[in-house]
């Protein structure tokens, strides 16, 4: 395995806590795919047979509903593990996995993990580790949907993504407008029209780049609590 994704991987929640031998063991039979745009990891229903670390790129997680549309539950990128629960459990994937980018995994059959898990307890601590992330991500996700504005959704999504501490900051948005809309829990009318309003903020968004002049502005922004409002 190449360095730079055999370090990203061991700082994955999923092997994070273990110690670096037990990490040598599960890596061992661990096999590296590297997959395209638009390539479908696994769909919602499948046997779920393995585990999966993302070592670069962007990866979609959406359920298909009653109705046909897609609604998209998270979105991944480096060092986030995915297919965890249902894979130890021997159930079949609730959702369906799409890279949006070009994209490196790191794959881990789940059979093999369920025996290592009974032969080291110290597996089962690092998958509860995991798990919690998880919980902990979705947690992040429904505060935003239930207590913030679409405006203060888009604001935290961008500085988010910022890679300077403050000041001036030049953002590359990492996939399509269609798809932040979605993981946002916006529609894409509404992504625009917040997009619009956040040059008032000193944000210029020009295709697929986001201009910044004061990322604390921005942050400000995003914490900001919408109840204040009331008491103006």
């Amino acid at each position: 395995m190449d360095p730079a994704i055999d370090a990203i991987v061991r700082r994955a929640a999923i092997l994070e806590t273990a110690p670096p031998a037990l990490q040598d063991q599960v890596l061992a039979e661990a096999s590296v795919r590297r997959i395209a745009a638009g390539s479908t990891i696994f769909l919602q229903g499948e046997p779920a047979q393995a585990v999966f670390i993302l070592a670069e790129g962007w990866v979609k997680l959406y359920r298909v509903t009653p109705s046909g549309n897609e609604a998209v539950v998270s979105v991944l990128t480096r060092g986030r593990s995915f297919g965890e629960a249902v894979a130890l459990r021997e159930l079949p994937y609730p959702l369906s996995a799409e890279a949006i980018t070009d994209a490196t995994l790191v794959r881990i059959d789940a059979a093999r993990l369920r025996q290592k898990m009974q032969e080291n307890p110290q597996i089962a601590i690092a998958l509860l580790s995991a798990t919690y992330v998880h919980l902990q991500h979705l947690l992040n996700q429904v505060e935003q949907l239930k207590a913030r504005s679409g405006l203060q959704r888009v604001a935290m999504f961008l500085a988010d993504l910022a890679r300077c501490e403050d000041g001036a900051c030049e953002v590359t948005l990492p996939y399509n407008k269609a798809l932040i809309a979605g993981r946002l829990g916006m529609k894409p009318e509404s992504l625009s029209r917040a997009f619009a309003r956040l040059r008032e903020h000193g944000v210029q968004i020009d295709s697929n780049t986001a201009r910044i002049e004061s990322l604390e502005a921005l942050r400000d922004l995003a914490s900001d609590d919408p109840g204040k409002a009331w008491s103006r």
